[in-house]
This record gives C-alpha cells, sequence and structure tokens, in this order.
C-alpha cells in the first residue's frame, strides 16, 4: 500500500489502527501455490492463531485455503467464517480430552501430540480418523524461542516413541489419516527442513491407511531491507520431488498440507499510530507513540523487528530515535533508529504486523485495542471496531459493599 493511502486510513479510522492488504495476502498464498504446483493434491491451511478476524478468514475461504485452528474457538470462528468441518484441522497442544472431543463432535479433522490423550481418544472413539503430530528433533527454525522441533519441545510425539504410537493404534483398533510436523518458525536452512521431512516420510511408512502428510510451516519472511528469507522456489521444487517419489513408494496419492500463517499474512499489516510528544534525554531522543506493547508485543516478548517509516514525513531528513510506547512499563518498539524527522502529531507506520499483532494485543493498563481495516478493491473497510469503555466493563461483575448485592456493570 501506498504511505497517502495509509496516512488517509490513519485519519479516517483515528490511530492506532492495524491495516491490512488483500492483494498482498492473496499474492503470497498463490506464490505458496505455485511453488508446490507439481504436487497433484495440496492443502493449505492458514494457520489462524496469526490472524483470527472473521474477514480474514473470509478471505481465505474464497481463496481456497483450509484453516489450522489450536483452540475450540478458532475451530468456531471457522465455521462461522463458512469453511467446511472437513476444512478445518485441529492442532491444539494441553488442552483436555474434552475439548478434542467437542472438536472431532463438529467434523472437524484431529491431530493429537499426546501419548495419553492418544490412548485415551483412540480408546473411546476409535471409528474417529486421527492425524499424529511427530516431534523430529529437529530445529529449522532461526530462533530458539519459536522453534518447537528439539527434543524438549512441549509439542509433538517423539520420533522415538513410534512404538508406543504403533501399540496404541494396535491396542484400539483406530485409524490414523495423517501425519504431521512442525519445527519452528523463521527457517532459513531448507536442507535442514528437508533432513525433516525425510524423517517424517520414514514415520509415514509405518502407516498404511494415510490421507495427509503435514509439514507445518515457520517459513521467514523479510523483516526489513535486504533481509534474508525462506526460498519458497527452492522448496516447493526440491520438496516436491521427495514427496512425489514417496506416494510412488506408498503406493497412494497423499494430499501434501501446509500450515503457514506469518507468511501469507506478516507483510500484508501496516501498524499505525501518532506520535504523542518527543522526549529528549541526556543520550536519547524518544518518539513516544499512542501505543504500547498492549497492542503490539513481538518486539518486547520476542525482540523480533519492525521497519518504523514516519508516513507523515517520509522525505524528512533522517535523525535517530528510540520509538516507545505509553504503556507503564518499558515497551521500546525501536533502538536508536534512523527514521525520517519526527513532530508531534506525525503517524508513524510499523511494517510486517499482519501476524501475531494484533492476535497478542491486551487491555493492558485498560487500554483499548486497536481497529482493524482491510484494504480490498482500493478502498478501506472497517473489519473491527476500536473498543470502547464499556467492552473493558463488559463481563465485569461490579459489587455494593455496602448492600453486599452484585450486579453486572454492562449488560
Amino acid at each position: 500500500m501506498l504511505e497517502n493511502q495509509l496516512l488517509k486510513i490513519a485519519q479516517d479510522f483515528g490511530s492506532p489502527v492495524y491495516v491490512y492488504d488483500a492483494e498482498k495476502i492473496e499474492s503470497q498464498y498463490k506464490r505458496l501455490t505455485n511453488a508446490f504446483k507439481n504436487v497433484k493434491h495440496l492443502k493449505i491451511n492458514y494457520a489462524v492463531k496469526a490472524l483470527s478476524n472473521i474477514s480474514i478468514l473470509k478471505l481465505f475461504n474464497s481463496l481456497g485455503s483450509g484453516i489450522d485452528t489450536v483452540s475450540i474457538q478458532e475451530v468456531q470462528l471457522g465455521l462461522v467464517a463458512g469453511f467446511l468441518p472437513e476444512q478445518i484441522i485441529f492442532t491444539p497442544n494441553g488442552v483436555s480430552l474434552t475439548e478434542i472431543e467437542e472438536a472431532a463432535k463438529l467434523g472437524v479433522k484431529i491431530n493429537i501430540d499426546n501419548l495419553s490423550i492418544l490412548e485415551q481418544f483412540g480408546t473411546k472413539h476409535p471409528k474417529t480418523p486421527v492425524c499424529i503430530r511427530i516431534n523430529p528433533h529437529v530445529m529449522a527454525g532461526g530462533n530458539a524461542n519459536i522453534s518447537v522441533g528439539h527434543i524438549d519441545s512441549k509439542f509433538g510425539i517423539s520420533i522415538h516413541q513410534i512404538p508406543h504410537i504403533l501399540r496404541i493404534v494396535e491396542n484400539t483398533k483406530m485409524t490414523i489419516n495423517g501425519i504431521h510436523m512442525h519445527t519452528g518458525s523463521d527457517i532459513l536452512d531448507i536442507e535442514v527442513f528437508l533432513y525433516a521431512s525425510e524423517i517424517l516420510f520414514e514415520t509415514a511408512k509405518q502407516f498404511k491407511n494415510l490421507d495427509f502428510i503435514d509439514f507445518g510451516s515457520g517459513f521467514k519472511v523479510p523483516y526489513k531491507q535486504g533481509d534474508i528469507e525462506t526460498n519458497i522456489e527452492e522448496l516447493g521444487e526440491k520438496l516436491s520431488s521427495k514427496f512425489n517419489a514417496f506416494c510412488k513408494e506408498y503406493g497412494k496419492d497423499l494430499t501434501l498440507a501446509f500450515e503457514p500463517g506469518k507468511f501469507l499474512v506478516s507483510e500484508s499489516g501496516s501498524f499505525l499510530t501518532k506520535v504523542n510528544a518527543i522526549k529528549q534525554t541526556t543520550s536519547t531522543v524518544f518518539a513516544q507513540v499512542d501505543s504500547g506493547f498492549n497492542h503490539l508485543i513481538r518486539p518486547m516478548f520476542y525482540g523480533s523487528h519492525h521497519d518504523i517509516v514516519n508516513i507523515s514525513n517520509p522525505k524528512g531528513r533522517e535523525r535517530f530515535y528510540t520509538v516507545v510506547g505509553y504503556i507503564c512499563e518499558t515497551d521500546t518498539f525501536g533502538n536508536n533508529r534512523r527514521i525520517a524527522e519526527i513532530n508531534e502529531g506525525d503517524v508513524l507506520c510499523f511494517k510486517n504486523a499482519g501476524a501475531y499483532c494484533f492476535s497478542m494485543a491486551s487491555n493492558y493498563n485498560s487500554r483499548f485495542r486497536p481497529a482493524e481495516v482491510l484494504w480490498y478493491n482500493n478502498r478501506a473497510h472497517l473489519i473491527r471496531k476500536r473498543e470502547t469503555f464499556e467492552d473493558i466493563l463488559n463481563n465485569q461483575v461490579e459489587i455494593d459493599f455496602a448492600s453486599k448485592k452484585e450486579k453486572q456493570l454492562v449488560k
């Protein structure tokens, strides 16, 4: 999107505000499907947790995507967005058997990563097909905080526990219809990912009634100019060849599945904030904006980088600023950044704000969560209203300590 379009959105809808470019989402989806065009059966399941707005889900539905969900609430969102149950896979971690059974009743695909839960579910529901999440003990991600394939990860069933899985399957007579892995985010080394895929292929040979193999995702996107990213075209060529060879050996054309989130929506997002104040200290010039980690926690939580652009003065002389928020905590978005000269009232744009940004927002300091806007067909569409004070009070129950009675503050 152009800077003048973003600036107009900030003027029309206020700040802070998240903006998503539908055209970028569509192009990323097509890029991924084109990379694997040589696979007979391909299924992209968008990871809802990255950005769960119902309008975004409907956009993916229109593209032919399925969805990957990690909570029963995400399953329900998917159904409301128009996805058929068979287009939804439920891949939770650490949830109760009851929640898995609730999802199974809705008819969605089930993915289990716990031996105990697998045995319990198989014993009670042997006729319900189940996918198994394997931990290949391979760290393909670039950040230890978001790599989930290591040996001590809470995610997945260890490849060393395959005999336990086979025993459970034999004893319960359950059907395993899929094998799944997810090694982590920000994958840089394709060869490491391909090595993990070989482990998955070897595991898949142990199960005779598979319909699909899910390779997870975690593809890296560029966060700044010149940044490296996953070469999705090279991965597509190499993994497709390996997958097709496996299917030939297996004797059945399986579906190759992915569950990308960040790859599909990260670059589509812009987060717009207004500068409240410029504060000069002995060694630092702070640009203080009308937001904080209550709206965008990734820089503080993961140490992630988001380019910051002054769209009110894009051609201004560059100076060094530390961009911080208005939360009563240390909420630094960027340290000592070269940004076009900033004045109070200017609008700053944070790039790569499509994935794990609004979806991780909170009401910390009793601040309102921001509005969301989708740029679609050259027009800005409001897809989430900015919260109000009534939203803060909603679901709170007030106690009248004088009369010792309770009343709900907002009905």
